[in-house]
């Protein structure tokens, strides 16, 4: 590939030299015919001579030798002290002495110029990967939000106003200290790993046969939209593990898989679509009472595979279901 500022294209440089070798012309004359300068003219001409048309060609600027270059060892120095303490450029460089651009400069090479790109508990680089088709991968999980009371609850009128609310609900069951419970709201939600497509229902609990009908549903909806479910990823959970989940997988001809225990960042992706679901949704505003939030999903949901930008992919998600496996052979 010819360098993004070069005059001369390999077969410019092929004409230029011709001129130069076979027609005899001066590398001064040459040199303004393609203006560039006499040295350049003899340059090429003399390449052209000694090694024909493949003397054309680009040639890369690295210098054979850099004497000066960080050592080996005092790389990893860098590198070992980015993981395990996550020391910045200044604090390492002062460590082993180096110039903080220098270790900026190491950090870059290894791609660990940004803590971002860290996994906080292993310390080693993250590992991030993305399917490449809609329904080759989709994500699983349950996620958790506390009722409203009627007229709000605490986090937009203040602790002592949503205790109020909430005694003043009608209906709400009682606990132990015969106060009334709000309940809480389980979220099974779905997203596809290459589109991020999400798929949501608010459910009363996270028993294994309201997921195997929420997979079921939504392996239905995914197939509206084109998509084929080929592989579930989820956690540990007790509802898939159970025989119920397995079978319905299999049923639908789906292969499960699931993280391993303690690494919630596996299934990273809907792990995020989670903060997304509760900064976008179910904290965005103030709700009157739990079912003007109910009301606004399907909403919200619509926004998000519709018309939102998704950061990752630059795009919103509903647009990558033109990515279909047959869609293009």
């Amino acid at each position: 590939m010819v360098h993004a500022n070069a005059l001369l294209t390999p077969r410019a440089r092929e004409r230029l030299a011709r001129l130069v070798v076979d027609d005899g012309w001066t590398c001064s004359a040459a040199a303004k015919m393609f203006m560039v300068s006499a040295v350049t003219a003899r340059k090429w001409a003399q390449r052209w001579r000694a090694e024909g048309r493949a003397g054309m060609q680009d040639r890369s600027s690295r210098p054979r030798t850099c004497p000066r270059r960080t050592t080996s060892s005092m790389v990893r120095r860098i590198v070992q002290l980015r993981w395990r303490q996550r020391l910045g450029p200044v604090q390492i460089g002062g460590r082993l002495g180096v110039p903080a651009s220098t270790v900026h400069a190491v950090l870059v090479r290894n791609r660990l110029n940004r803590l971002s790109h860290i996994d906080r508990i292993s310390g080693e680089p993250l590992r991030r990967y993305e399917h490449d088709h809609p329904g080759s991968m989709i994500h699983v999980d349950v996620t958790k939000f506390a009722n409203i009371p009627d007229g709000g609850g605490h986090r937009y009128v203040g602790r002592q106003q949503g205790a109020r609310n909430q005694r003043a609900t009608p209906g709400l069951p009682r606990g132990a200290d015969r106060k009334p419970r709000t309940g809480t709201a389980f979220l099974h939600t779905v997203i596809d790993d290459h589109s991020r497509l999400a798929y949501v229902e608010i459910c009363t609990n996270e028993q294994a046969s309201t997921a195997v009908a929420v997979l079921r549903r939504a392996a239905a909806w995914y197939a509206e939209r084109g998509v084929d479910i080929e592989r579930v990823l989820s956690d540990n959970g007790s509802c898939y593990r159970s025989n119920a989940w397995r079978d319905a997988c299999a049923e639908l001809g789906i292969t499960h898989k699931r993280t391993r225990p303690y690494r919630p960042q596996t299934n990273g992706k809907i792990e995020r679509f989670h903060r997304t679901l509760a900064d976008g949704w179910a904290y965005a505003r103030h709700y009157n009472s739990d079912a003007d939030r109910r009301a606004a999903l399907p909403g919200w949901l619509h926004f998000y595979n519709y018309h939102r930008i998704h950061s990752a992919i630059g795009a919103a998600p509903a647009t990558r279901l033109n990515n279909l496996p047959g869609h293009h052979s």
